[in-house]
């Protein structure tokens, strides 16, 4: 595990690459804001033929955004793919806590082990090889489901571990995720895709399931909430209801016991 003076060092080189994103999308929507501004007022001299020209334009500009928590598939992560699957054993078939230290306070997880040892057994390992050190919470939504998205090393929300698993374990028969529910995020449709991504839901969700089934539950939160709720109530840095936290979560380190 790293010490406090590497994840703060972490956590401080993670802050300023997160403060670049934000500013590149900000540079980019005035960009795209320019462009339209121009292509209009050319289009109102020139008359309707520049139609196509806009759709175009406006669907090069936006940003197509999954209704469910999202994964990586093994194909699109950009971590090496020749790690092994953590054996559902390590999971031991009992309860884990887990304390995510954030810049906005612990988060601490009950982990269930017994209901879902693949998706637990990951966590662990992970947690234990330090891989969630210094990463953010890269994804909010905050109409339809409701829910924080961590764990990609990424933080783009296309990277994982260098592995994928399934099948989905511990998923609701009836769609609710109550809130405190962490689950792992995957592809849609694909039930093998799960890796690092997990999500905190902070409010009841009812999230439909697919064709791949539901998503796997490995826990729930048991302290921290108030701080989830926070960043949740602060929206996104666009003001959409998906996107990149307006607040900021970096993970400095995940102790599990």
């Amino acid at each position: 595990m790293t010490s406090n003076k590497q994840a703060k060092a972490a956590a401080k080189k993670r802050q300023a690459a997160f403060e670049e994103r934000i500013a590149a999308r900000q540079r980019h929507k005035e960009r795209v804001i320019r462009i339209t501004a121009i292509v209009v007022a050319a289009g109102l001299l020139l008359g309707g033929g520049l139609a196509v020209l806009l759709v175009a334009l406006n669907q090069n500009r936006t940003e197509a955004r999954a209704e469910t928590p999202s994964g990586t598939s093994s194909a699109e992560s950009t971590v090496s793919t020749d790690l092994a699957v953590p054996d559902p054993s390590i999971a031991e078939s009992r309860t884990w806590t887990a304390t995510l230290a954030t810049n906005r306070g612990d988060i601490v997880l009950e982990l269930d082990g017994a209901a879902a040892p693949q998706a637990v057994a990951s966590f662990v390992s992970l947690a234990q090889d330090g891989f969630f050190d210094g990463t953010d919470c890269h994804r909010l939504t905050t109409e339809g489901i409701y829910v924080l998205q961590c764990g990609d090393p990424t933080g783009t929300g296309s990277g994982g571990p260098g592995y994928t698993y399934g099948p989905i374990e511990n998923a609701p028969e009836d769609d609710l995720y109550p809130a405190g529910t962490i689950a792992m995020a995957r592809v849609p449709g694909d039930g093998e895709s799960m890796g690092s991504q997990f999500f905190i839901v902070y409010q009841d969700s009812v999230i439909p399931s697919d064709a791949a089934g539901g998503y796997t539950v490995l826990g729930r939160v048991v302290d921290g909430t108030a701080s989830v709720v926070d960043v949740a109530d602060a929206g996104t840095i666009t003001g959409d209801t998906d996107g990149p936290p307006a607040l900021s979560v970096i993970v400095n380190e995940v102790s599990v016991s």
